[in-house]
């Protein structure tokens, strides 16, 4: 077997567009749970209440959708330094940028689909004012109760027009474990769910079912709650805010994720779950391959999956990137 490869730490945050920027925000803060950290030109950072760094979600104000970056933070100076090297074997790289307030300099390359990811050491650890400091001295912030008041941020799912090239990439570039995968009757790969860590997964990168007209698009975000009761209780919340319930509460097959998926205002689909409660502790673990008749038979239980959780991506295909 292939040595695991640990020189990436964690996921560490995502740069979201939105075109309905006030409203995103609203969403994200009173609806959802965040708390703002910062603010700098047309974004502002925000976090879960146990999220250790200065942000989680870079929440940028745009014309369209999606994605602007990934970003992981890794292991340390010298994993930082063996990843650029690799990387750039790749022919995949961007090149170094500053960072922004959450951390220092940081490497930016680009998926085979043209999502940017960059890779960082150097981090801004937040320091809570004293309306949300805590009682107990191992937490970044107190538990706050607003909105769904979700935990921490736990994943989020990319679309790609070739999953067999993602996943080559993935294993390369940030030498990530693949735990789970859909193998199409066709040949091609449906999805696969990748961790560099002992999380059972960190990203999911599924089939774009737009085909060719795709570019870099986005399928979700996720943040993690403590347990299914809090999400039966994060759709009440949603109800009562206007919020668009795409679909859930149910339980995933893939992973076991008890899941409820919503639209945020600009239509950046947006999860909550009790994922992370599966780790992978098996340092030989194997892939799980899960077939397409399999997976015909939909979610572990629930509802049958609606279409627009297979179409709906941001930015919209029509959009101009």
């Amino acid at each position: 077997m292939t040595e695991p490869c640990f020189d990436v730490a964690h996921l560490g945050h995502l740069e979201i567009l939105t075109n309905r920027f006030d409203e995103s925000l609203d969403f994200f803060v009173r609806v959802y749970g965040l708390t703002e950290s910062g603010r700098d030109g047309n974004s502002v950072y925000l976090r879960a209440f146990d999220d250790y760094e200065f942000h989680t979600l870079k929440l940028t104000k745009s014309d369209t959708t999606g994605v602007a970056h990934i970003g992981y933070r890794v292991s340390s100076p010298e994993a930082l330094e063996r990843r650029v090297k690799v990387i750039e074997k790749m022919g995949c790289g961007i090149g170094w940028v500053d960072g922004d307030m959450g951390h220092g300099r940081a490497y930016r390359f680009r998926s085979p689909d043209d999502h940017i990811f960059e890779l960082y050491w150097d981090t801004k650890r937040y320091v809570a004012p004293e309306a949300e400091k805590p009682k107990l001295k191992n937490i970044a912030q107190r538990y706050h109760g607003r909105g769904v008041g979700v935990r921490r941020l736990d994943h989020f799912n990319l679309l790609a027009k070739d999953v067999r090239a993602f996943k080559a990439f993935m294993v390369e570039a940030l030498g990530s474990r693949v735990t789970e995968q859909i193998q199409l009757d066709n040949g091609r790969l449906g999805g696969c769910w990748f961790t560099v860590n002992n999380k059972s997964y960190d990203v999911a990168v599924t089939e774009d079912h737009a085909g060719e007209a795709s570019h870099a698009r986005f399928h979700h975000i996720t943040y993690a709650v403590d347990q299914r009761e809090d999400i039966l209780r994060a759709a009440d919340i949603f109800l009562e805010n206007g919020v668009h319930i795409e679909t859930g509460p149910h339980k995933h097959a893939i992973q076991g994720t008890f899941f409820l998926y919503v639209w945020e205002p600009a239509g950046n689909r947006v999860e909550v779950a009790n994922a992370g409660a599966r780790l992978i502790l098996a340092p030989d673990w194997q892939t799980v391959t899960w077939t397409e008749t399999e997976r015909k038979k939909g979610q572990a239980w629930g509802l049958k999956t609606i279409e627009t959780f297979h179409t709906h991506g941001t930015p919209p295909v029509a959009a101009k990137h």
